[in-house]
């Protein structure tokens, strides 16, 4: 067990881990890229892809039924993750190949918190927050160009991982972004000589391999990128709980994102075609971590989260139509989606001597609030006016309460383009909430109505799968939570100890 060293913290701590009283817990933060609220059995016993390792949490934890991310796409909601603050507040979209970072200087993160209360903070895999390539650009390069011979590789990167509060990174930073090479810290292990070539590598196996022009190791393997990772991860496990500190690890998956790569071992290991062998390969992935961490001594004093990003990319329907699995299961949308399917994620939570074993709640959730609620358990105090502005803790409901007091989350991927959460309803303040599209086929098979109208309206208690719009029958309560939505999109914060 971690000895626990501020004594600033032990009156909060003393509240918050019954099991633990006067110790701090580890953190491991799981976390999934494109991945289906209906692709794990845990969720949707019908799904076709097993997945008996993150079956196995959800059996030791607690599950949220209506947990949520912050967007519909990648970078927006790892921020929000990181920082407990929206990320339609400050941005829209990903950050592009070689982008610069999203971080303000001096932003409360979630890594930097935890390190300044005592905690080993390390980032593990896909990264998609930016950092300061230009920084390495040679002189006299072109800005926008990207070839290996532009930049001075044995210099450090900045603006990474490590500048908002990690103490260490091992990573690719994104599965199918340049530089593709291994980063360690914040230099490249070794320099790319080469530019990308998908020709050179393995046959991809579902889809497209998706993957930006830019500089390349020679022998660069995609497939490696899981095994690497998570053989790093259970390393890093094992040494974090070797030391005194507690440890906050953040282990970010490439998958199941494209390309979907699933290695030759996990060939038909689902039923689900390619896609759902990678999510197999992921959930293997997940049980190597968890089995390290029970290894070490310190599962038993150990918070772990798992949730994705997003919902699953739109190769989902084609999916549905060749295996009849639906990835979003019960949802209606996919990846971008205001709709359910795009936000709408698995959730789960495992808290020694807190959460009770094999539970799940219905209590409304964003990944926002996994900030708050791990403040809580490790007993810091957040600033009492800026930072996390969007975080509710988590702490009741892991404690067996039904709600931890959120009402209603907005939702947003494109600019201009929201929808709001309130109690039952849902508000899809926009001509459609598809934004990936949706096949007619898919519709029909679902016996789904088109959209018809400017707004849509849904309830959700009755209607989870988003089929029978209220909109026109029901004007006022579109005007009502119209009004909600404006009022939140204006505020600074929605935190309890920051809304006005």
């Amino acid at each position: 067990m971690k000895a626990f060293t501020l004594p600033l913290c032990a009156a909060l701590i003393s509240s918050a881990l019954p099991a633990f009283a006067g110790q701090k817990p580890n953190i491991l933060v799981l976390y999934a890229d494109d991945l289906g609220f209906g692709d794990l059995t845990c969720y949707n016993p019908d799904s076709k892809i097993p997945t008996p390792n993150l079956d196995r949490l959800a059996s030791e934890g607690l599950s949220f039924r209506d947990g949520h991310s912050s967007s519909g796409i990648c970078t927006p909601s790892r921020y929000a993750l990181l920082t407990g603050r929206h990320h339609w507040r400050d941005f829209h979209g990903i950050v592009g190949a070689l982008g610069g970072t999203v971080f303000k200087e001096g932003q409360l993160t979630l890594p930097g918190m935890l390190k300044a209360n005592g905690y080993r903070t390390a980032a593990i895999g896909k990264w998609h927050l930016g950092w300061d390539w230009d920084a390495i650009r040679k002189p006299g390069t072109p800005k926008k160009s990207v070839k290996h011979s532009d930049f001075d590789w044995s210099k450090s990167v900045p603006e990474g991982p490590m500048s908002i509060g990690f103490d260490s990174y091992f990573g690719d930073t994104v599965i199918n972004f340049p530089p593709y090479a291994w980063i360690e810290d914040d230099k490249l292990v070794k320099a790319p000589d080469t530019q990308m070539d998908t020709k050179v590598w393995p046959t991809i196996k579902e889809g497209n391999w998706e993957c930006r022009p830019g500089p390349m190791v020679t022998g660069w393997n995609p497939y490696e990128n899981i095994p690497t990772t998570t053989a790093k991860g259970v390393e890093t496990i094992k040494s974090l709980a070797a030391e005194e500190e507690p440890f906050f690890l953040y282990f970010a998956f490439p998958s199941p994102h494209a390309p979907i790569i699933p290695n030759d071992k996990f060939d038909g290991k689902s039923k689900a075609g390619p896609y759902g062998d990678f999510v197999f390969e992921t959930d293997d992935s997940v049980g190597q971590l968890l089995a390290a961490l029970e290894e070490s001594g310190e599962a038993d004093n150990t918070i772990v989260f798992f949730s994705a990003d997003n919902g699953p990319e739109r190769y989902c329907y084609a999916r549905d139509e060749k295996f009849d699995h639906w990835s979003s299961h019960p949802l209606r949308g996919c990846k971008r989606d205001i709709h359910e399917g795009g936000h709408h994620v698995p959730f789960i939570i495992r808290y020694p001597g807190v959460t009770k074993a094999g539970t799940t709640t219905d209590a409304l959730a964003s990944q926002t609030d996994v900030f708050a609620t791990l403040a809580e358990s490790a007993g810091c105090e957040l600033p009492e006016k800026s930072g996390a502005e969007d975080s509710f803790s988590l702490m009741p409901v892991l404690k067996g309460a039904p709600t931890s007091g959120r009402e209603s989350i907005v939702h947003n991927t494109k600019a201009g383009q929201y929808a709001l959460r309130h109690g039952d309803y849902l508000l899809i303040d926009s001509k459609t909430g598809h934004l990936s599209g949706v096949p007619k086929s898919w519709l029909e098979k679902h016996d789904t109505p088109a959209e018809k109208g400017p707004v849509h309206l849904y309830n959700l208690k009755d209607d989870i799968g988003q089929r029978k719009d209220l909109a026109e029958a029901m004007p006022e309560k579109v005007e009502e939570l119209r009004k909600k939505l404006a009022s939140l999109r204006e505020s600074k914060a929605t935190a309890p100890r920051l809304a006005e």
